[in-house]
């Protein structure tokens, strides 16, 4: 994984792994290039959002640590919306169709963004996949971000809306360990729920907790995609942000889209390496 992201863009090899063909380089320079590849990035990101929002869809970008149930999930969320939305998905993975294969074959379109060594997507890679999606005739966009927690944070992609999912089996303290991910959430979903008789380690209320320490009022919800318990709250959530932003569209308002740059952050791995 990159100790600082611009990993997925062209000639940045040097940002992100050490082979500077300046070797005095400093932390200062390294952090100027970042930041081009961020501003740069941004610019990508408002020129997809403006071509979604000109179609009226709306694009939900999925993050998670890998292995947290993103892509089953979509799969139950496709059985209970694809008779109310056009719904098309795009799949980011470092290597393999598997989890594109997964949505086609629930009857929704799907992209596979294959990353190669790059720990997420940006908003180049979406824009490229856009080309392939007839946007007039979707509604509904998600986007399956690479399963990683620090990296995705930090490219914005031309997204909506942001949902972090948290898994059982990976412990109720990650809002904390990475707190620049889950306070770029607008959703969190605590998934694999049946799994809570099981792992009692895993308390909700420290989960919930963990949040709040992080200054973090996202909303959280509980669900079982594999039981599709809990999946009535998170569809009344998916219909209400589709119905916000028709309303935006129709108003002619700008999305006011926060995302995170972890820039500082990168600057001091960086800084401690010179």
């Amino acid at each position: 994984m990159c100790q600082m992201c611009g990993c997925s863009l062209p000639g940045t090899e040097h940002v992100v792994h050490g082979t500077s063909s300046h070797p005095h380089q400093s932390g200062h320079e390294h952090l100027e290039v970042l930041t081009h590849l961020l501003a740069v990035n941004d610019e990508a990101a408002a020129h997809n959002r403006s071509h979604l929002d000109m179609h009226g869809v709306l694009a939900i970008n999925f993050m998670s640590s890998p292995g947290a149930g993103k892509t089953s999930l979509l799969e139950a969320t496709i059985r209970r919306l694809r008779s109310q939305y056009r719904i098309s998905v795009v799949e980011g993975d470092l290597a393999t169709e598997n989890d594109a294969q997964r949505i086609r074959a629930q009857g929704v379109p799907a992209i596979q963004i294959t990353t190669g060594n790059a720990c997420h997507l940006d908003a180049s890679m979406l824009h490229g996949a856009l080309h392939d999606i007839v946007l007039a005739d979707v509604d509904l966009l998600f986007i399956e971000n690479v399963g990683n927690l620090v990296c995705p944070a930090s490219f914005d992609l031309g997204q909506h809306r942001d949902v972090v999912l948290l898994s059982v089996p990976e412990g109720d303290d990650k809002p904390e360990k990475y707190p620049v991910m889950f306070r770029a959430a607008d959703l969190v979903l605590i998934t694999k729920a049946e799994l809570l008789e099981y792992i009692p380690e895993f308390d909700l209320q420290r989960a919930r907790g963990s949040l709040q320490k992080i200054a973090s009022a996202v909303p959280v919800l509980e669900l079982s995609a594999r039981r599709e318990t809990g999946m009535d709250a998170w569809i009344d959530w998916l219909h209400a942000q589709k119905l916000a932003n028709d309303s935006r569209i129709a108003a002619r308002e700008p999305v006011i889209h926060q995302h995170a740059h972890a820039i500082g952050a990168a600057a001091e791995v960086r800084a401690g390496a010179d």
